[in-house]
């Protein structure tokens, strides 16, 4: 039986080992989770919100124990792991409690007069067994917030986390055995690429993913086979935009923080930096002095921390290199340590379009920084880009903010702050292009768990419809009189319609 070896990333220290699921399991996850489906999208919205609530109230009360042993998983600081993995995962349970009775209730709809006496409303049914299968980054918040997205509409779940962080999947087994669940309702299998394999082939009704462009495209690719809907959230090259009249202090700050939390391993991190020609000497000099001050260490007493996988280092390495053998200057960073997993935070500046690290998403402490003079330029360059998950605007002019941001070809877009889209669980997320397909958060996001059942609904008191056979000529000269009626530019009646209108009201009773 193959096993998954858990270890520190920031101080090597070996965590134990976990057993990765066999196909033989994998076929009785999906067994049973099919068989608690019946049950589980019966039960009463209010019952599963309930269980919601035992969650948050149990991540209340165990938040920093959590936090502290999700550090030890990834090499995060133990407060970014607090306020990025806890905070945020039980901020979404209230959003869901508040609101998922509204978001899932039956929705009436309009139902044109030429369908009198019909009535139409939307009926959300859950789908069935939800695959999710979750990243490292964040590898707590960005595996339950889906798993719950989907339980609340109804589903059950099996939840792949990544092999990676096997310690951070073995912690969220046991959180919702603490709770816990009806059998069935929430499975874990833990492993890697075989194991997700394994679970895309038991066909579930709908398969979650987030993590890379690489992987989304095969999953879709083996789901097309069975027609299985997918929803993909993968990477960004996240552009933050400048203008002349930022607010540079802030945004200094702001870059700084987007480029280098989580030591750049957000797929909403500042990865491509420009900046208005006029501003960008006192914004260069404001980064680097912010750069500089900051603390590398685990798990507290820092602001930035180890990176996660090793695999990960080499992909910044090779980006950082070839920049510097381009002309690139690192105007602080840019060595890389021998050994260990601590990347020095790095500002690159004199870098060109056509470089890997403004082209391809490098996800590690690196902000390389371009200049721009216009704001068609700006938004030029930052349309450059296969990706389209997140951006950022800065400017103290509302107006022409807006007008920047709504002009980026990206799912997400923050005026005068970074990343923070994500945080309103109000807002749907999701990315363009080859950042994804799909939204979830917010009440579109909710829904996207559901199977969206419209429905028309008509008393049944007449013998028949206007438009059914026999087919008269009474029935032509009536569609032609509504359609001059209702669309035209004026009524045009043909010599007998009126008639015609009256013989076929007549038929329907």
């Amino acid at each position: 039986m193959a096993v998954l070896s858990m270890q520190n990333p920031a101080t090597g220290e070996h965590l134990g080992s976990l057993a990765e699921a066999t196909p033989e399991q994998v076929q009785r996850a999906m067994a049973l989770a099919r068989a608690a489906f019946s049950t589980w999208s019966k039960t009463a919205l209010a019952d599963r919100l309930d269980y919601l609530v035992r969650l948050r109230h149990y991540l209340a009360q165990h938040g920093e124990e959590i936090a502290h042993k999700i550090s030890q998983d990834t090499g995060k600081v133990s407060l970014e792991a607090f306020m990025t993995e806890i905070f945020v995962t039980v901020d979404t349970i209230r959003y869901y409690e508040k609101h998922a009775q509204q978001m899932l209730a039956v929705q009436e709809v309009a139902t044109t007069l030429v369908l009198w006496p019909k009535k139409s409303y939307i009926h959300y049914k859950p789908m069935g067994v939800v695959a999710v299968i979750s990243p490292w980054n964040y590898p707590f918040q960005l595996a339950v917030i889906p798993v719950l997205s989907a339980l609340v509409a109804g589903n059950t779940v099996i939840l792949k986390p990544s092999e990676v962080t096997p310690a951070t999947g073995r912690l969220i087994e046991e959180l919702f055995r603490a709770i816990p669940l009806p059998d069935g309702v929430i499975s874990v299998l833990h492993g890697g690429r075989e194991v997700g394999q394994a679970l895309v082939s038991a066909r579930p009704d709908k398969i979650f993913f987030t993590g890379s462009v690489a992987t989304g495209k095969k999953i879709m690719a083996a789901a097309a086979e069975h027609l299985i809907p997918v929803e993909l959230e993968l990477g960004g090259k996240d552009p933050m935009i400048v203008l002349e009249d930022a607010h540079l202090e802030r945004a200094a700050n702001a870059a700084v923080w987007g480029a280098f939390t989580n030591s750049g391993q957000v797929c909403m991190s500042v990865e491509r930096l420009y900046v208005h020609e006029k501003a960008y000497p006192a914004f260069l000099e404001l980064v680097t002095q912010k750069t500089a001050g900051l603390r590398q260490g685990f798990p507290d007493q820092a602001e930035i921390g180890s990176m996660t996988s090793p695999e990960q280092i080499g992909i910044v390495r090779v980006h950082v290199e070839e920049a510097l053998s381009l002309g690139a200057k690192a105007v602080i960073g840019g060595s890389f340590p021998k050994e260990g997993m601590f990347l020095p935070p790095t500002i690159l500046t004199d870098v060109t379009p056509a470089m890997k690290i403004m082209q391809e998403e490098t996800f590690g402490p690196i902000l390389p920084i371009m200049t721009f003079s216009s704001e068609e330029e700006a938004i030029r360059l930052a349309n450059a880009s296969p990706y389209g998950l997140n951006a950022s605007v800065w400017s103290q002019d509302k107006r022409r903010a807006r007008r920047v941001a709504e002009s980026l070809e990206s799912g997400n877009v923050c005026i005068n702050d970074v990343i923070i889209s994500y945080a309103n669980p109000h807002l749907p997320f999701g990315g363009v292009k080859q950042s994804g397909i799909g939204r979830y958060r917010g009440p579109s996001g909710l829904q996207a768990f559901t199977h969206s059942i419209s429905i028309i609904h008509d008393p049944g008191t007449r013998k028949r419809e206007v438009n059914w056979y026999p087919y008269t000529e009474d029935q032509r000269l009536l569609f032609l009189g509504l359609t001059n009626l209702l669309y035209g530019r004026k009524p045009i009646w043909k010599p007998g319609t009126l008639g015609a209108i009256w013989r076929e009201i007549k038929r329907l009773f």
